[in-house]
């Protein structure tokens, strides 16, 4: 039975992330045709959003899926590109998907992936993306939950490549993490968002750097990007698909 896979991405105001999403499932599709020897204009591989779209997440999903039903489809993938396991992973997109296959009924088996974040390949892909040997502090700044559980997925993360976790929406700022830092003798601090692509939040994160740049001038900010739709992303959505 062939699959087809829905991304689902949390939606924004600012037209960059979703521009990346839809190079992302160009990208996937081109992936998914060369694996399956089908022809690129066969496109399994379809965008939805959380939030900010004219539709609700469900009748997304329903219009996606009688799309690919007429192409013979009748197995449909959820895949959830969230970071953290907060309440739109553990609470939201379950019930959206539920309302869609209470509408659907028998016509397609949709099934929910597990979430992005989930995958340990992150933790590698953010080993290679702090090098710098001269950084004496690393700091990856999430989102953030209200969900504690969810924070603390990204504590583990931190730690496990020697950096401390701050979070956007909730404590401990990127403020509070970087006097720590700076009290503790470091001069030289790597920042990572923890974020799919650019968008407000970054370029927020960005002007907090200048900010900080003012209020510590003796200490040397670098500010990395957020981790992209490139190859390395692309593969690991892609070992999602597969499960």
């Amino acid at each position: 039975m062939s699959s087809a896979y829905l991304l689902v991405s949390h939606g924004s105001k600012d037209p960059r992330p979703q521009v990346a999403m839809e190079e992302l499932a160009r990208n996937l599709q081109d992936k998914l045709a060369d694996s399956n020897n089908q022809e690129r204009d066969v496109n399994h591989i379809g965008t939805a959003y959380l939030e900010i779209h004219p539709q609700p997440l469900h009748q997304q999903i329903i219009d996606f899926s009688r799309k690919i039903i007429a192409d013979g489809c009748r197995h449909l993938k959820i895949i959830p590109l969230f970071l953290l396991p907060g309440v739109h992973v553990t609470e939201d997109i379950p019930a959206e998907v539920e309302l869609a296959k209470l509408a659907l009924k028998e016509d397609i088996f949709i099934e929910l992936q597990p979430y992005l974040g989930s995958d340990r390949g992150l933790q590698k892909l953010l080993t290679r993306k702090i090098i710098d040997p001269s950084v004496d502090g690393r700091i990856i700044v999430a989102h953030g939950s209200r969900r504690v559980e969810a924070n603390n997925t990204i504590q583990a993360m931190a730690i496990s490549v020697n950096a401390v976790a701050a979070y956007w929406a909730v404590s401990p700022s990127l403020q509070d993490i970087v006097a720590q830092l700076v009290a503790d003798g470091k001069k030289k601090i790597a920042i990572i968002p923890y974020f799919l692509f650019p968008g407000g939040i970054t370029d927020a994160i960005m002007q907090s750097i200048q900010d900080l740049k003012l209020q510590f001038p003796e200490v040397s900010f670098q500010l990395y990007e957020p981790l992209g739709a490139n190859g390395e992303l692309i593969d690991l959505i892609w070992d999602l698909m597969q499960q």
